[in-house]
């Protein structure tokens, strides 16, 4: 078994002599360290750790603590999903987690069917809330930029012969706006 670690901080004035400490004490053989915000979905060095790990191998993913590899519970489901289909483990020192294990597997395969029903969940709410406000005459949707009203301008000025550039900009649209809207025109 070869265990990999990955440590993180935040900021440059923070150090991760704890977690290398505690990763080459778990038997980590190569840690890979990077500085970089959690909230971050671009993070180099993870990438980097990700591609090191060899499918089907002994190889484990070792953390110190999961915040330090993951933004969120989803971010974190995903990792593991990843590391799963590979035949990689992972084991997070701080939270006693070690999927080489049963109670570890065990315990993934919880924290995977509760981001499943979340996901559900959230899905179902905002079927429900978008069937409520149709219901209500609303409908979704960034507003139209034509309305009637500015249509119904738009072809009085082009009647009197305005250029279509300047109905547009008297209306405060664009140009292609204004052509997508009423077909047709004379360009």
């Amino acid at each position: 078994m070869m265990k990999i670690g990955y440590a993180r901080v935040s900021t440059d004035g923070q150090t991760v002599d704890a977690q290398i400490d505690a990763l080459k004490n778990a038997g980590c053989e190569k840690v890979f360290t990077e500085v970089a915000s959690g909230a971050k979905k671009d993070r180099p060095v993870l990438k980097e750790v990700m591609a090191y790990l060899r499918s089907n191998s002994d190889d484990v993913l070792t953390v110190y603590k999961l915040d330090r590899v993951a933004r969120s519970l989803p971010h974190l489901i995903e990792i593991m999903a990843d590391l799963n289909e590979r035949a990689i483990g992972f084991q997070s020192l701080t939270e006693d987690i070690n999927t080489s294990t049963p109670g570890g597997k065990l315990l993934f395969h919880i924290m995977g069917a509760i981001s499943e029903f979340e996901r559900d969940l959230i899905r179902e709410r905002t079927q429900t809330g978008l069937k409520a406000a149709r219901a209500k005459g609303r409908i979704g949707g960034r507003p139209r930029q034509m309305t009637d009203d500015k249509i119904n301008a738009v072809r009085e000025l082009l009647a009197s012969g305005t250029p279509v550039k300047d109905a547009a900009a008297a209306v405060g649209v664009s140009v292609p706006t204004l052509y997508r809207w009423l077909p047709g025109t004379a360009r």
